[in-house]
């Protein structure tokens, strides 16, 4: 397990949910590529509205325009980690927007990985929890985030073991 506290750098993908990359979904490839590459975690958030650089707006409310809904795939690593990677997205990534953000992770220990006895909603379970192998189907949790799509899945996000 990789072991991440303190400053880190958040890299975030955003494209269109339609996207392929060899007969596979964008996103998918994304967050197996950074599995690969050993990266402490990738998720995978589905929207329900926006527009980007083609300022088409994309809506779940509209039929004909649901077909392509943004979805952003967010990485947290250590900055070295993060920049090493992004010459691995430069292929990947025609159309879209990739941001890089620092942030300090205060938590980040999985499911049985960890001495320390986690409280509700903090062990992968609950909502808004957060945890390292996605307990349940597409992960547990409303809008929680974590390594491998932990806790994404009640967002309509996809992880690698999530």
């Amino acid at each position: 397990m990789t072991r991440l506290t303190g400053t880190a750098l958040r890299l975030t993908v955003f494209v269109g949910e339609s996207d392929q990359w060899q007969h596979r979904p964008l996103y998918t490839e994304i967050v197996h590529r950074a599995h690969e590459a050993g990266l402490a975690g990738a998720s995978v958030f589905r929207g329900i509205e926006g527009f980007g650089a083609s300022s088409l707006i994309h809506t779940s409310r509209l039929l004909s325009l649901s077909e392509d809904l943004p979805v952003a795939v967010v990485v947290v690593d250590e900055a070295a980690r993060v920049r090493a990677f992004l010459p691995r997205l430069d292929e990947l990534v025609a159309e879209g927007l990739v941001t890089l953000e620092p942030c300090e992770v205060i938590r980040y220990v999985g499911r049985g990985r960890g001495t320390e006895s986690a409280g509700p909603g903090e062990d992968g379970s609950g909502e808004g929890g957060s945890g390292e192998d996605g307990a349940g189907a597409n992960g547990a949790g409303a809008n929680g985030t974590g390594a491998d799509g932990a806790g994404a899945g009640g967002a309509g996000g996809t992880g690698v073991d999530g």
